[in-house]
């Protein structure tokens, strides 16, 4: 009843399965080392390791401990449960497993081609696995005239450690390539603090992190880890880094990725793609992992109820109280900390207003806020272009004017356009047509025409919304008083994404209590930096 197919089909394969399975064993550190031109790889862990019974069988055809019964089947908790990869190992390697469970000796177990054991003796090691496969794929010589260069094949091996990772990010992961270290990936309490040691233009500032439980996602069962690149700080050129998990395992999840990619798709610039790792806890009956060897591919219950899910949880992800939360250094959090002891508010730091607050207007274009941790520069125009491209979205209206407008020398397609974007257009004459409704933000605008031309030359009704948006925002060079300013600061901060505009461009550059203090030389004694001390 188990999906039958090749389950090692490359070096990343191999490390996949056994990584796999000293995770199932609790590792806590997991040793690889690669010898490419001698297809050799080695994995070793500090897991439970395995007794004497356990090694007699364990690379025998479909010897499991993790499954019993064809019910089982249906509640996988653990990554490995097919009994394949060992067996499959002993086929297509010179298998030599070493290993030793507490208070008790260590074992060398030697098998030959069906899984049996050639030779056994009694070893010193520590408690916990090594797995070595020798001379990889000799017994398939056309296999390996198939497989990627070996640069190609690393490369692969990287993206499967990079992904169980995430995955665990509790595991330390050590990784050689024939007589060197390779990379190290040390542990951290979440994904947040991996994420940045393989990809080295992003901090761990530039990332926000969301955690749903079953209470805020409003199912019986489940939580949502989802760890995002702030759009305003982090995106790339392709998808590559827009990863799903499920239980512990990467997998390809089409829908759930595409998901992903469509709620940042205001948020960040054209032909852009996120920087974010999707983390889901679901229970083991709504999953089916027996469909491919490899468990990449799985059927998932109600997989529209979780892009639901998604959505909450990347506008959760991307809200502007987390910029100010997180300009909160510790120097200002102590300072808090103090002013409630002495003056008796009662009230938790996190609970702390976090508003912003308008202080004065740069070149007629930067509104200039404080916060609780430092000061903000607020782009004036895509601030108020995000506050109305929300508004927009989320009451898109037409409304009927008189007289009506006359644009001219429209081609068909233009008109089918406007009409597309449910505006009333009758033909006026030769080569005139009356446009009879219009998008309710710009029936009173001069320029109504000029951007009606500008909608009628392609794109959707979003397209048209943020066209719409950038018309009718604030300019650039337009004075505003203090009052002005604060409202829409406080527009802006209610909105959906504050991060970016529409089009991707940052909004908001903020400068940190810290960073002033450092730059003004706060730190250094008063005396000192005057010279009256040596």
């Amino acid at each position: 009843m188990i999906a039958a197919g090749e389950v090692i089909d490359s070096l990343a394969a191999v490390v996949r399965e056994l990584s796999e399975n000293a995770l199932d064993a609790g590792a806590t550190r997991i040793t690889i080392h690669l010898w490419p031109d001698l297809w050799r790889v080695r994995v070793t862990d500090n897991g439970i390791g395995m007794n004497h019974a356990d090694l007699e069988q364990a690379a025998t055809a479909h010897s499991t401990s993790k499954i019993r019964t064809c019910d089982d089947l249906s509640q996988i908790h653990s990554l490995g449960f097919r009994g394949e990869a060992l067996h499959s190992l002993a086929q297509l390697s010179e298998l030599e497993i070493r290993s030793r469970v507490a208070e008790d000796v260590g074992w060398r177990v030697n098998y030959g081609p069906e899984g049996i054991i050639l030779d056994i003796e009694e070893v010193a090691i520590a408690p916990g696995t090594v797995i070595t496969a020798d001379n990889l794929f000799a017994r398939l010589p056309n296999r390996r005239q198939v497989l990627p260069s070996v640069p190609q094949q690393l490369r692969q091996v990287q993206q499967t450690v990079q992904q169980l990772a995430l995955c665990h990010p509790q595991v330390t992961w050590q990784v050689g390539h024939t007589d060197r270290d390779w990379f190290t990936l040390w542990p951290g309490s979440t994904a947040k603090t991996v994420l940045p040691q393989m990809l080295r233009d992003v901090a761990v500032h530039d990332l926000e992190q969301v955690s749903l439980g079953a209470d805020d996602l409003g199912c019986d069962q489940g939580q949502l880890d989802l760890l995002v690149g702030l759009p305003d700080r982090c995106h790339r050129r392709r998808p590559d880094w827009v990863r799903v998990a499920i239980n512990g395992r990467t997998v390809t999840a089409p829908v759930l990725v595409q998901s992903l990619i469509y709620n940042f798709r205001r948020t960040l610039p054209r032909d852009r793609y996120p920087v974010c790792f999707l983390h889901l806890r679901v229970p083991a009956e709504q999953i089916d992992w027996n469909r491919n060897p490899a468990k990449s591919e799985i059927y998932l219950q109600d997989t529209d109820g979780w892009c639901d899910r998604i959505s909450m949880a990347v506008e959760t992800a991307l809200r502007l109280s987390n910029v100010v939360d997180n300009a909160q250094t510790q120097r200002t959090k102590q300072l808090f900390k103090a002013a409630e002891a002495t003056g008796g508010y009662g009230t938790p730091n996190n609970d702390l207003p976090s508003q912003l607050k308008a202080v004065a207007q740069v070149q007629a274009t930067y509104i200039v806020a404080e916060h609780s941790g430092g000061l903000c520069l607020v782009e004036q125009h895509i601030a108020h272009e995000r506050v109305i491209y929300e508004q927009i979205k989320a009451h898109w209206q037409t409304v009927s004017i008189e007289p009506a407008i006359i644009l001219s020398q429209l081609s068909a397609r233009q008109v089918e356009q406007l009409k597309r974007l449910s505006l009333e257009v009758d033909l006026f004459g030769e080569n005139l047509w009356a446009v009879r409704s219009v998008p309710v933000p710009l029936a009173e605008r001069e320029d109504c025409a000029d951007a009606l031309l500008e909608m009628s030359l392609g794109g959707d009704v979003d397209e048209a919304m943020v066209a719409t948006a950038c018309r009718t925002a604030i300019r650039n060079g337009t004075p505003l008083s203090l009052d002005a300013m604060q409202t829409l600061l406080n527009d802006w901060q209610r909105t959906k994404n504050p991060r970016t505009c529409p089009h991707g461009r940052p909004i908001c550059l903020t400068l940190e209590e810290s960073s002033l203090s450092r730059y003004f030389r706060r730190h250094w004694v008063i005396g000192k930096s005057h010279g009256l001390r040596p």
